[in-house]
């Protein structure tokens, strides 16, 4: 089992927010499993954007709410973000056809797991978004030894 680790990011604005997305980029860059929770606004979508922009997604990033996913190619990367907000059963997940995607280098951005997190891949970073006044905190929770790795990357 790994260690968790946890960092918190107290009192951060929405440039602090992209900019910690823009750093983590290249560390993630060989793929795995980013979650995203917190409540309407908090940040995830904005985080997402930034992440997938230092990425190398040339192409307008569409927040998939409407979709429920969007699917881009970043550097021999696939990349997939999901927005489940719409979602009331892991089972209904299941159409996506998430298994089919997870083949080669992949990266997952999952805003709102909770709400399907028995039918998605595991996280292997936690990505916590909460209101803070005009800023947010942030809380990142290493779940695996991948996410332990990504964050002692990071210095």
């Amino acid at each position: 089992m790994t260690e968790r680790r946890v960092i918190n990011l107290p009192q951060i604005d929405e440039a602090a927010l992209t900019g910690f997305a823009r750093t983590l980029a290249p560390v993630v860059a060989d793929g795995g499993s980013i979650h995203l929770a917190g409540e309407l606004g908090a940040g995830k979508t904005t985080f997402a954007r930034a992440l997938l922009g230092a990425l190398g997604v040339g192409v307008r990033i569409k927040s998939p709410t409407y979709s429920l996913i969007e699917s881009y190619a970043a550097g021999g990367l696939a990349i997939h973000h999901l927005d489940l907000y719409r979602i009331a059963a892991a089972e209904e997940v299941e159409w996506l056809g998430l298994r089919d995607l997870s083949v080669g280098r992949h990266l997952w951005l999952i805003e709102w797991p909770e709400r399907a997190a028995a039918a998605l891949p595991a996280p292997d970073l936690v990505v916590n978004l909460s209101h803070a006044a005009s800023a947010r905190d942030v809380g990142i929770q290493t779940v695996s030894a991948r996410g332990r790795r990504w964050i002692e990357l990071l210095g």
